[in-house]
């Protein structure tokens, strides 16, 4: 009997001994496991890491289970990627058909940036395999501000041939008239003098066409020069004196003298002309203009201030567009081509400066152009012929 205990005590202690070291070996080969590195996925190609940081586009690379494995910053800016997911579905469908069939595939999608409202991104799309490994790139362009200058020549090129049509279609018109009475001299000066008004106006749009073909790339300027403000102001008066009698509109300078700043004499002279010309254009008979100026925080402020019929609140944003007009009829009829603003506002963009506007209906308008004041070094003892070029020498 007590053998019999023995052998069963014996057998129990062989049974746990047993069960311990078979869950030691367990444990052992699961960490064992745990310690070994993951499988490796495929890896990028040399260099291709560095070719994707230096891409100014949207680039995406996936590998054969479609998860990134790289991403450019932008292309999570824009929302294509979150966390280890292409989330785009269609360019997903398309890298998909690229690893399957190894065809490069190229394409433009909208992408909507915002949960909520019609704002979207356009993309043009090109996806490649990488090798023969599975992976593959998707490279996405932002195309938005392509199609945005796109939309803005489309407009002027309708809006140019707009203009132009219709003072040529006046001469051709007029011409005829002119040929049928050619036997009545009061009819013949009559209409001698239309065809006068309409060359004049189509002399003045393509005039204007030039000046801001010139000036609306925003390129530095070649010679720079120091100019006195007031003989800007003076010319730019005496351009509109003529104009301003017949309605016996009142012409004003005032404000701070001998103001000097660095610029085109040209050009800032053609702003002036054009901000005194359209507050003469839209002012009463009898009332008064005037233009002046002054300096602060390193600017050189010359307003040109009306008594007009003022600017609705809803265009205020739109009068520095290319031909946009307030009231189409009556820039019609005082000869206005619809690009004088334009032009203000290019000019003040060369010269590195801006302009505002405001005005009120019923009250008149003020328009402020505002350009950077000149380092004093930058002057001579004759105080204005000294360029930015001979300054620096």
């Amino acid at each position: 009997m007590q053998e019999e205990l023995l052998v069963g005590v014996a057998f129990l202690v062989g049974l746990m001994t047993g069960v311990a070291a078979f869950v030691t070996f367990k444990l052992s080969e699961a960490s064992s496991r745990a310690a070994e590195p993951p499988a490796a996925g495929p890896a990028l190609p040399d260099g291709i890491a560095e070719v994707l940081t230096a891409l100014p586009s949207s680039a995406v690379v996936l590998d054969n289970a479609d998860r990134v494995l790289r991403a450019s910053s932008a292309a999570r800016a824009f929302g294509l990627v979150r966390g280890d997911r292409l989330v785009i579905s269609e360019l997903l469908a398309m890298a998909r058909q690229v690893r399957r069939d190894g065809v490069i595939r190229e394409t433009e999608i909208d992408v909507a940036l915002r949960k909520f409202g019609p704002d979207s991104t356009t993309f043009a799309v090109r996806v490649a395999p990488l090798g023969s490994t599975g992976l593959v790139l998707v490279l996405a362009e932002d195309q938005t501000e392509r199609r945005r200058v796109e939309a803005v020549r489309r407009d002027f090129v309708a809006n140019v041939s707009h203009e132009l049509k219709t003072p040529v279609g006046a001469l051709s018109l007029l011409a005829e008239t002119v040929e049928g009475a050619s036997d009545d001299p009061e009819a013949v000066r009559r209409f001698a003098g239309r065809m006068q008004h309409e060359a004049t106006r189509l002399t003045s749009v393509i005039q204007d066409l030039i000046t801001l073909s010139r000036i609306q790339g925003a390129e530095p300027m070649a010679e720079p020069a120091l100019v006195e403000v007031d003989s800007v102001i003076a010319e730019a008066l005496d351009a509109n004196q003529l104009v301003a009698d017949a309605k016996d509109i009142e012409l004003v300078s005032g404000g701070e003298p001998d103001v000097v700043v660095l610029g085109d004499e040209r050009l800032l002279v053609t702003a002036v002309r054009n901000l005194v010309a359209n507050a003469v254009a839209y002012s009463p008979d009898g009332t008064r203009v005037v233009v002046a100026v002054e300096t602060s925080d390193g600017l050189a402020s010359i307003t040109v201030t009306d008594q007009g019929i003022g600017i609705p609140p809803g265009d205020l944003e739109r009068i520095f567009e290319r031909f946009y007009r307030v009231d189409a009829a009556r820039s019609r009829s005082t000869g206005g081509t619809g690009l004088g603003l334009a032009i203000v506002k290019h000019v003040a963009t060369h010269h590195r400066g801006e302009v505002a506007v405001w005005s009120q209906e019923g009250a008149g308008s003020t328009f402020t152009l505002k350009v950077p004041l000149p380092d004093p070094k930058e002057r001579d003892s004759s105080g204005i012929t000294t360029t930015l070029r001979e300054a620096s020498q």
